[in-house]
């Protein structure tokens, strides 16, 4: 049987705009439950979640409590790990024939000299006001860049080197497990210190399919593909495309960049197939009806 690793993005399980409830991450997780029931009757699965809202709120959260110290960043990815590890198992165990799903608490390398420390630029927590921007700076000591139409909370963002427990995550889809990892880009471990970052779980999942040796990567998200000249009356979608022909598009630009740049190094690496698109369109993502396929090509 052979292994996928898909990647649900944080803001698609919690969309852009939407109430940062239970009950819509719920919802959210239902439109997608059954096809990944399905998928798991043909292949062993690894899920990497991200967290980015989530832990955004477990932040803010945290920061207006009055009788504690705000806890770091590398403790609130681990908490938010064990919540959406906790409510994707149970909406997955309701669905028929599924196997047994195991959430790993996963903890991953990053180097402290990583220069995303001295530029913070991965977006946590809700979207706000622009007006709203020097008095949350003022009140949390956020940094604040902007997002779309609004601001958002930034925060460092440092490339994952090792995934720490790999192997139990192996073991797991040996022994034919349905296995919830990497959760929010995993735990940033560095030297043992609280680490004030949030990995990127797009290159969390691109790194684990490789240390897992998966036989094709999957990204989830809000989009339905990859766009050329997106945002223009020009703009397609691309059906099907090498590393070398999206290269343009692999920028850090905070949205689709970063996710064909870990596909991209996936399919380089490896020589398999990666695809991009909607959380809740993976039957004809990989039937080649939606999404994005980004396949190698020998030279």
């Amino acid at each position: 049987m052979k292994t996928l690793v898909i990647a649900l993005g944080g803001n698609a399980l919690l969309q852009r705009g939407e109430a940062l409830t239970w009950e819509n991450q719920y919802r959210n997780i239902d439109k997608v439950a059954a096809s990944l029931g399905r998928l798991a009757q043909k292949y062993r699965l690894a899920l990497v979640h991200g967290n980015g809202p989530q832990v955004g709120m477990l932040a803010l959260q945290n920061a207006q409590c009055q009788h504690a110290e705000p806890w770091p960043l590398d403790v609130l990815v681990a908490e938010s790990q064990g919540m959406i590890g906790y409510m994707l198992a149970q909406r997955l165990a309701a669905q028929p024939d599924m196997p047994n799903i195991t959430t790993v608490l996963t903890r991953i390398e990053i180097d402290p000299n990583d220069p995303a420390f001295d530029d913070p630029g991965k977006f946590i927590g809700p979207v706000y006001a622009r007006e709203q921007q020097d008095e949350l700076e003022q009140r949390y000591g956020w940094q604040m860049k902007t997002d779309g139409h609004w601001v958002r909370r930034v925060v460092p963002s440092p490339r994952p080197k090792k995934i720490l427990d790999s192997d139990a995550i192996k073991q797991l889809l040996e022994s034919k497990h349905m296995v919830v990892c990497c959760g929010g880009g995993g735990i940033p471990v560095a030297n043992g210190a609280h680490t004030e970052a949030v990995i990127d779980k797009d290159l969390a999942a691109a790194l684990l399919a490789q240390q897992l040796n998966a036989d094709g990567l999957i990204i989830l998200t809000d989009a339905d593909a990859v766009y050329a000249h997106w945002g223009t009356e020009k703009q397609y979608a691309i059906r099907a495309a090498t590393p070398e022909q999206l290269a343009p598009l692999a920028k850090n630009d905070g949205s689709m960049g970063p996710k064909v740049a870990a596909v991209s190094d996936f399919v380089r690496s490896q020589k398999k197939s990666a695809w991009i698109g909607a959380l809740d369109q993976i039957d004809l993502i990989l039937a080649g009806r939606a999404g994005t396929c980004i396949r190698y090509a020998p030279d």
